[in-house]
């Protein structure tokens, strides 16, 4: 991250946003925010996209991410079949020290400013009853608790899709989507991750996992001693290393990389995490070394579907049914990889660039002079 963001410091800041269509710097110094909003394309109807808060080492790298982050959103957004576009937004900063209720509403003075082009909720840093404070300053925030109008945790649906695209993968390598009995290495066991490992341990799947929270660690120790499961425990890099059938990572991007391609053993890539491949390339490695690599977006978008769904009026049973799409989404892209002779990544963006500009002469009715016609404001 840091190379890359080093080479960035010389590149103009036009260029490098030069697939976005607007990149928004916050500061207010009263509450001490400093966040970065990132609108990559509203062509399907305006950006959606949640907030991380995260002490990024330079205001470089919180660029970097966002803009990956939003052009991911974009990406999720038409291959889980929603009518609105990618969009991200970072707050530089400590979660654990820099988080005030005026932090929070400051950011929604200036999502508001947007006048809904962006919408946004928790992410990697931040829950949803930080955007209970945002909410007092704007309407564009989803995923906020039930009891404020929301739909509840996205995790839920984030981690059956994960599921979901685990059974897809399984089915693809070895002709049943049955989880019992193989090897499954999580990285991470946050918010999604350790309600992935929960239902893999459920469904009789051995697990390796790494996480720095040790309360976390200990918990699924416990559960799995608790139901009969097999939990074994690595640290840091480890996990990389391990002899499981599928890596699982469930916590940062970028962790497929030069430094780390190498030492995979397993035989798929299937998580979470949003931006795994550090760059395109390392899924033509992937690919070349026999691993075969769940598109992140594809897989993820079980979080993107509820808050998504959210604006409409809430609806589970709605949110769970679209979620179910993920195994046939991965398995049709798993099919053009091999039919074209793609990568994955190649072949799902492939889809996702060909149903934009099919959709695009569709969507018209979006105006960034008005809200869109399923505003919860109107």
């Amino acid at each position: 991250m840091n190379a890359v963001t080093n080479e960035w410091k010389s590149i103009d800041l036009f260029t490098q946003m030069k697939e976005h269509e607007q990149v928004i710097f916050c500061n207010d110094e009263q509450t001490g925010l400093k966040a970065i909003i990132a609108i990559h394309n509203t062509t399907l109807g305006p950006a959606l996209g949640g907030c991380r808060m995260q002490p990024y080492p330079t205001v470089d790298a919180a660029l970097f991410d966002v803009l990956r982050l939003s052009k991911g959103m974009t990406y999720k957004c038409i291959a889980a079949d929603v009518d609105f576009g990618g969009g991200k937004a970072v707050i530089i900063g400590d979660p654990n020290k820099d988080k005030t209720p005026e932090l929070f509403r400051a950011l929604g003075q200036f999502v508001e400013s947007l006048n809904g082009r962006f919408y946004t909720g928790t992410d990697m840093g931040t829950t949803p009853e930080d955007f209970v404070h945002a909410m007092k300053e704007t309407d564009c925030i989803v995923g906020v608790p039930q009891e404020y109008g929301g739909s509840g945790d996205s995790s839920v649906p984030t981690a059956l899709g994960v599921i979901y695209g685990l059974q897809a993968t399984n089915k693809a390598l070895w002709g049943s989507d049955d989880l019992q009995g193989k090897t499954y290495a999580i990285q991470g066991l946050g918010k999604v991750g350790y309600k992935v490992a929960e239902q893999l341990l459920e469904k009789g799947a051995n697990l390796y996992v790494c996480d720095i929270n040790q309360a976390a660690v200990d918990s699924i120790v416990s559960y799995a001693k608790e139901i009969g499961g097999s939990v074994k425990v690595v640290q840091g890099d480890e996990i990389y290393r391990t002899d499981a059938d599928v890596f699982v990572p469930c916590a940062f991007g970028n962790v497929v990389n030069d430094d780390t391609i190498d030492a995979f053993k397993v035989r798929a890539i299937v998580g979470s995490a949003n931006n795994q491949l550090l760059d395109v390339r390392h899924g033509q490695m992937l690919q070349e070394r026999g691993i075969l690599y769940a598109p992140d977006y594809i897989v993820n978008a079980g979080g993107l579907i509820q808050v998504s769904d959210e604006l409409y009026g809430p609806n589970k049973e709605r949110v769970l049914q679209k979620t179910k799409a993920i195994y046939s989404t991965l398995l049709d892209i798993y099919t053009q990889a091999e039919n074209e002779q793609l990568t994955t990544i190649e072949a799902a963006n492939r889809f996702c660039e060909k149903r934009l500009e099919m959709r695009s002469r569709r969507n018209n009715f979006f105006s960034h002079k008005k809200r869109p016609k399923w505003d919860i404001r109107l």
